[in-house]
């Protein structure tokens, strides 16, 4: 019989995505040892805290001891109560990276490691540069560690066939590997134009039946489509992160500065001036007719308004945009993701990619695949 390959793994971040992930590990075991392949999932670390197995080399954290984690993660503990449970040791905050570091040196030439980044924050960079260096895979579903300095980026990248990012942009969509294919065939890429984010698909198809935007919003947040803060989704920043890491994989050398972003709410009504409470009450009340009148014109004209990114050139921005009604983006309903691509082979018709583009579930499902995808690096 043919022995099993083993692909051992670090987690780092364990909010939704990454309970998720986990769940999905254990639940997909059966279906994985099928095709000769164990997930060894050596350490889980959130922002505070790291548990680690005892003898990374020989050890792992087992299922119960995995779902133990997903349960204790959702009650909002911190993995430190951890510590009484099973054959494990927690790190503290201080020692946290270094320690992540030491299991990625002993195992990033042995065995082979890969790190799994499900965090929100841009802290991960400096473990992530520093495991790169020794041999270990990275696979990301955090979008900050691709739009740090170009020097950072370059440095995650610097091993193209080590680093698996396809949850950045989309959450499990495959974007960035329908990217890389079109470019490694030489076919040269001129434009992208894409609704990356589920939240203003959702309401930019709903001010277009005339709904007032403030009423969309409002009824947006309550169905937990938004963030804690709809702002922050309002303001353009997240597409402008995936804008960014498609531009990069384009090879344009630039930085978030380089992107115009339009906002959908002014500066006066930012987090910093207005509470969250009172931008929902009467803030936001003041922009419905701007954008009405905006979804007007863009009608007489036989078009739709779109919250989009555009890379064109040396051209990349975020914000909305008129597009026919006809075309995949102008058909766009709800909180899908679309994606048109232009090149070479796809000049008259662009290649699209439509589908749910975010959700924990669909977004973890994206980083298995990831990690599947690089099994051939491990022995």
């Amino acid at each position: 019989m043919a022995t099993m390959k083993n692909i051992p793994l670090i987690l780092m971040g364990c909010g939704g995505v990454g309970r998720q992930l986990l769940q999905h590990i254990v639940s997909c075991r059966s279906l994985h040892a099928k095709l000769g392949l164990h997930l060894r999932v050596v350490g889980v670390c959130d922002s505070k805290s790291l548990v680690v197995a005892s003898d990374v080399l020989s050890n792992e954290l087992n299922d119960n001891f995995l779902s133990e984690v997903c349960r204790f993660k959702v009650d909002g503990s911190s993995l430190l109560t951890l510590g009484g449970w099973g054959e494990c040791q927690v790190f503290k905050n201080s020692e946290l990276k270094e320690k992540v570091i030491d299991v990625a040196s002993v195992m990033g030439k042995s065995t082979g490691l890969a790190v799994v980044d499900c965090s929100a924050s841009s802290e991960t960079v400096g473990v992530l540069t520093r495991v790169v260096d020794l041999g270990c895979c990275i696979v990301l579903a955090n979008k900050k560690p691709l739009t740090s300095t170009m020097e950072d980026y370059y440095k995650l990248v610097s091993h193209p066939r080590r680093i698996r990012h396809e949850s950045t942009v989309g959450a499990g969509l495959p974007v960035i590997s329908s990217l890389n294919r079109i470019l490694l065939s030489g076919d040269p890429i001129h434009r992208i134009i894409g609704s990356l984010s589920g939240t203003l698909g959702y309401v930019m198809s709903e001010v277009e039946d005339g709904k007032p935007l403030s009423q969309v919003v409002r009824g947006a947040k309550s169905l937990g489509y938004t963030e804690p803060d709809p702002r922050d989704d309002l303001s353009g920043m997240d597409v402008a992160r995936k804008a960014l890491i498609l531009a990069r994989l384009l090879g344009r050398r630039i930085n978030m500065d380089s992107i115009k972003i339009e906002s959908l709410y002014p500066e006066e009504m930012g987090p910093n001036v207005m509470s969250v409470e009172d931008f929902l009450s009467t803030g936001i009340s003041l922009l419905d007719n701007d954008i009405q009148e905006r979804v007007r014109k863009a009608s007489l004209n036989g078009n739709v308004l779109r919250y989009v990114c555009m890379i064109e050139g040396s051209r990349c921005e975020v914000g909305i945009q008129e597009l026919p009604k006809n075309s995949a983006l102008g058909r766009l309903r709800g909180s899908d993701n679309v994606l048109e691509i232009f090149s070479r082979c796809y000049s008259e018709q662009p290649l699209v990619i439509q589908g749910a583009g975010a959700g924990n579930d669909t977004t973890a499902a994206g980083v298995l695949a990831d990690i599947l995808d690089i099994q051939d690096l491990f022995l």
